[in-house]
């Protein structure tokens, strides 16, 4: 089991639509907004790292709106 958390960036006032976004994609656990740095924290969950990889390359970093992302490779 692969586990990361993906911190974003995105367009100011878009939030909202990229979280929804996100909740639609499967491995998406968890997506919250936050204040700071990034505007939105994902939790992602997959059974293979490769899949892990096609979800933040293909689909996370392809959606409208996100400007850039950090990976936070979590291990137990």
């Amino acid at each position: 089991m692969q586990k990361a958390y993906l911190l974003l960036s995105c367009e100011m006032g878009t939030e909202e639509s990229v979280i929804s976004a996100l909740k639609s994609i499967d491995g998406i656990k968890a997506a919250i907004v936050t204040y700071g740095a990034y505007d939105i924290v994902a939790e992602i969950q997959t059974n293979t790292q490769r899949e892990m990889d096609d979800v933040i390359s293909f689909k996370i970093r392809q959606l409208k709106h996100v400007r850039s992302s950090v990976t936070l490779h979590a291990t137990d």
